[in-house]
């Protein structure tokens, strides 16, 4: 059977199995979201980060009339790229709007009694403004679907932005933890011997640290940030990856497709990297999807201790940390929603890794 067909075998298998289809469904949809990011977004400033404050921590479904006034500082027009990729700063600045109105060539703020508050000129917005294209032009009627957060913060906007971080965080470490692992794993294996026994002095000693205590201690070493968050989760995860390739090349190097090569001349490498191991990725693609999950929870919590992402980047567990004290001042969704954010998605991955255990009848190695 060819790679391809047993790829699609797998991929079918998934499909069929009801938890594998919902994990599956759930993963995409997210990753989906998280891909177009700042094109589905309501607010598509970098980091979602337009503030209201007068709109702090309002109930899902708000509506709301926002003025855009224009910048004294003008922003280059960005492309569609760099806006997909980090957001457009916005030429304005917006102002809530409760009561208004348009007449002659002036705009007019007006109190809840219809007394006249402020009067702009709409020359301010530029010198062929008229009344009537006035309203749709610098007037934006908005609906936050989540609400908003303490700062006026559209919530949908930073949790969508928040996916990305959150998938970024999982796909990096588990490529780093591959990288290390997986050679490392599979010379110990190979080789055995002195190579075997100082790799495994080192596995124990990583492995005997506590997980969370070695990433806090390799952010506060890098730093604080996005990119030091990415190399501390990877750097703690290589250990049971490369437990995990050890045992299996140590399983399958005796058996005679191996030896057959070692007859032919074949180099030690060759032999590694185009023979053992591809006959070996299915628990790897197992714990792969287990670490994946475990790269999310762990950058939540450094997030929600202050050392994981910083503000004012939007993170699941940067916004539960933000906003767990209205868990008990009737605004609970505020952290509800992206605690559950969390839980969904590494459920997901989670069941997603039990169901390719079951479909590829993989045991537990270690």
């Amino acid at each position: 059977m060819t790679a391809v067909a047993l790829e699609g075998s797998v991929v079918r298998k998934i499909w069929d199995h009801p938890l594998g289809k919902l994990s599956m469904g759930v993963i995409v949809f997210i990753a989906i979201v998280a891909i177009l990011g700042y094109l589905i977004t309501p607010d598509p400033t970098p980091y979602a980060n337009s503030m209201n404050l007068p709109l702090a921590t309002k109930p899902p479904g708000t509506e709301a009339d926002l003025l855009k006034i224009p910048l004294d500082v003008d922003h280059e027009e960005t492309g569609w790229l760099t806006g997909w990729l980090t957001g457009s700063p916005s030429s304005y600045r917006t102002r809530v709007l409760t009561h208004w109105k348009v007449e002659g060539d002036h705009f007019f703020v007006q109190d809840p009694k219809g007394k006249v508050v402020e009067s702009i000129p709409l020359e301010k917005w530029g010198t062929n403004i008229s009344s009537d294209d006035f309203q749709g032009q610098f007037v934006e009627h908005r609906t936050y679907w989540l609400g908003t957060d303490k700062y006026g913060r559209d919530l949908l906007s930073r949790l969508i932005i928040g996916a990305r971080i959150s998938f970024s965080v999982g796909f990096i470490a588990v490529v780093i933890s591959l990288l290390l692992g997986i050679p490392l794993g599979a010379y110990a294996g190979y080789f055995g011997g002195w190579v075997d026994s100082l790799i495994m002095w080192l596995v124990n000693v990583v492995w005997s640290i506590p997980t969370l205590l070695m990433v806090i201690a390799l952010t506060l070493a890098l730093g604080k940030g996005f990119w030091q968050v990415f190399i501390a989760v990877g750097l703690t995860m290589w250990v049971e990856v490369a437990r995990v390739i050890r045992g299996q090349v140590i399983s399958e190097k005796n058996k005679e497709y191996v030896e057959a090569g070692q007859v032919l001349g074949f180099t030690r490498s060759r032999i590694i990297w185009k023979h053992i191991l591809p006959n070996v990725m299915a628990p790897l693609i197992v714990i792969s999807a287990a670490n994946f999950a475990s790269a999310i929870l762990i950058e939540s919590g450094l997030s929600f201790l202050g050392i994981g992402a910083q503000p004012p980047m939007p993170s699941w567990g940067g916004m539960v940390k933000d906003h767990y004290p209205y868990l008990v001042m009737g605004k609970a969704y505020l952290a509800v929603i992206p605690g559950a954010c969390i839980l969904i998605l590494v459920l997901a991955f989670m069941t997603l890794g039990n169901v390719l255990r079951d479909v590829l009848d993989v045991r537990r190695a270690g």
